[in-house]
Formats: C-alpha cells, structure tokens, sequence
C-alpha cells in the first residue's frame, strides 16, 4: 500500500499555548488530534506519527565541504514551520487526501500531503 507523509506546519512563534489562541482550545485540538491519531490505527493507516519542538530548536547541519557547518535554527526563514508529522499508509492520494482534511481540522493546523517514493517510482526515474 502506498505511504503518505502528512506534515503538519504552524506559526513560527509560539506563545504560552504553543501557538493556539486559549489553553482551552491547546487542549480540545491535543485530545482531537489524539482521537484522530487512534482512528489512524484501527482502521490500519497508522505507520508513525510525532510533534516537534519549536523550530528555534532546529540545527542546520551542511556536510558538503570538506568540514560540516553547524548553524542554529531552521534553514528557511518563514512565518510558518514544520510542527509535527503523521506517516500513513493509503490505497491512493485520494484516501491520503481525506485523511489528511481529518488531521487538519483535529490539529487545527495546515497538512502537506507528499508521497514517498517507491522502489518503482525510482526505477521509473533511472529509466532512460
């Protein structure tokens, strides 16, 4: 079955409630989202999920030269970053796609839906 990566992303600044607008609702998305996170499961979709710390957290890490440069916090400059992710499996986009509005409105944040690549959509591209 085809895998899907659900990322879920949100303000780079976060306040006392990690970025939502009342404790009350901090807590009503975490409990949703972890409902959502259990019908992922029992109905087989589930392969892995997390949250994130903050991006402020991130290392930037380039090991092209001939020494690795360190550089404190996320590559890109944004307004919005990568908070979380889900790891699903899905007969089609479709599918990954209504899931994917589920886990939206649970985590009340946006999600990127991308497929991983297969062993076929590889030899697809080394093909001439």
């Amino acid at each position: 079955m085809p895998r899907y990566m659900m990322s879920v992303f949100g303000p780079a600044e976060r306040n006392e409630f990690s970025g939502y607008s009342s404790r009350e609702e901090m807590l009503q998305s975490f409990a949703d989202t972890g409902e959502f996170n259990e019908r992922l499961e029992k109905n087989g979709h589930l392969v892995f999920a997390d949250g994130l710390a903050e991006a402020t957290t991130a290392t930037t890490v380039d090991g092209q030269g001939d020494r690795p440069v360190f550089t404190d916090g996320p590559y890109l400059e944004a307004k919005e970053h990568f908070g979380g992710f889900w790891v699903i499996e899905a007969a089609d986009l479709d599918e990954a796609l209504s899931l994917a509005a589920a886990a939206s409105k649970a985590c009340r944040g946006k999600v990127e839906v991308r497929p991983f690549h297969t062993s076929d959509s590889i030899k697809a591209l080394l093909e001439p």
